[in-house]
């Protein structure tokens, strides 16, 4: 099956790619994993929200209030319905970072007897291949709480090591966050047994999908998950929002993370009761342009048609893999195969520092991300001190494979490896 939609022609909606790079070559744009470009549909969006109905959302009886009021809940739904939730579930935050932030905020503020009230004894499950955004907010979790944090560890493919599955989700489980897929294997996480045994356990379960929710379908009833985040600006949106899934009668039940305006219902000078959710969790004015903007991104990836997106990514990725199986000196970090595998490639240069790796590619155009990646224990756990990463969307096809292929082969050249 070949994905219905040709990335020559995407490009056209996205004016970045008109820009001449250093030496007068083309763009290639190898970093979306990072973050992806904006087409105009986008860019629009956010402008007419600003230009014909800027207004604070929930406030006021005038026009542009009512109107900033229905684009920012119409946005809401066109998310909801993106993942397969109730509008009421979807909560817009910064990002996905404060996403996963804010839930351990309110796990932390939790009174004793709730069930997402930690104490020494109980048990938080990560894995290896998180990105910080899913490890450190969990890490210092288990710090205030006296909580015990393990993981999961990988095998020597870079996939989900799950022979120990029973004994790391245990009764003493109370959290289980993963990743979907790692950001820097492009590793995809089969998670069902995973979340099988978190709830046979009690545990709720955190899925990080800033690496899944733009490149393939999300469906968090048939996931069976309890919450989810990620992050517009990786999904052709805008930068400075991003989403926070939850189970309703969970989000209900618990704390707020942030308090202030629009997320009370009554205020004394002594108390508060709070809103229902989503409005309990989205104190102050919101990112009500960049929430407009996200939407009409999910709208442009809606009207592709995410089994599409997913497919052109595996046939890209297929593509890539095969080439740098030809290359000499060049190691594939990660999954060698496309089979659980996102559209990430992480790689070393035999005798090449990742940094200079970049740098030569970026003489070429071609733009690919360099480091660790936001994981230093997985980096720490494979023995390196970074990789080079190629990350592909949907303006990619084969023409930009070809031309990072080239560039590796001028830094071998330069290098003289």
């Amino acid at each position: 099956m070949k994905a219905i939609f040709t990335p020559a022609e995407i490009r056209k909606d996205f004016p970045i790619f008109n820009k001449v790079m250093r030496g007068g070559n083309r763009l290639v744009y190898l970093d979306s994993g990072a973050t992806s470009q904006k087409p105009r549909q986008v860019l629009d969006a956010e402008r007419e929200f600003y230009e014909q109905h800027n207004a604070a959302v929930h406030r006021g009886a005038h026009l542009l209030a009512e109107e900033a009021s229905i684009a920012y809940e119409g946005s809401r739904k066109i998310l909801a319905d993106f993942i397969n939730a109730d509008v009421d579930e979807v909560i817009f935050t910064k990002s996905a970072t404060e996403s996963i932030n804010a839930l351990a905020y309110s796990f932390g503020n939790s009174a004793a007897n709730s069930r997402f009230a930690l104490k020494p004894g109980d048990r938080i499950v990560v894995s290896i291949l998180e990105h910080h955004a899913n490890l450190i907010p969990w890490q210092q979790l288990a710090k205030r709480t006296g909580a015990e944090l393990v993981w999961f560890d990988i095998d020597d493919e870079g996939r989900l090591d799950q022979s120990n599955l029973l004994d790391l989700i245990n009764l003493r489980t109370k959290v289980v966050a993963i990743t979907h897929q790692s950001n820097v294997l492009g590793t995809i996480v089969p998670i069902t047994e995973i979340v099988k045994r978190a709830h046979e356990m009690g545990a709720v379960v955190v899925l990080d999908a800033c690496q899944s929710a733009p490149h393939f379908p999300i469906d968090v009833q048939a996931l069976d998950i309890d919450f989810l985040a990620f992050s517009g600006h990786k999904a052709l949106g805008p930068t400075g929002v991003g989403i926070l899934w939850g189970r309703l009668e969970y989000l209900n039940a618990m704390e707020p993370f942030l308090t202030g305006g629009s997320m009370i219902e009554t205020v004394t000078m002594i108390d508060a009761k709070w809103a229902a959710a989503p409005k309990k969790f989205e104190a102050g004015v919101p990112n009500m342009a960049q929430a407009v903007g996200l939407a009409a991104a999910v709208t442009y990836l809606n009207n592709l048609g995410m089994e599409n997106v997913a497919q052109h990514d595996r046939d890209l990725t297929s593509y890539a893999l095969k080439k740098f199986a030809e290359l000499n000196g060049v190691q594939v970090i990660g999954p060698k195969n496309n089979i659980d595998r996102g559209a990430v490639i992480s790689f070393a240069i035999d005798d090449i520092h990742p940094h200079d790796v970049g740098q030569v590619l970026d003489q070429y155009g071609v733009a690919v991300r360099t480091g660790h990646h936001c994981a230093w224990p997985l980096m720490k756990r494979l023995g390196l001190v970074g990789t080079t990463r190629a990350s592909f969307y949907i303006y990619n096809d084969e023409s930009d494979v070809d031309a990072l292929i080239e560039a590796i082969g001028h830094a071998q050249k330069y290098f003289k490896v």
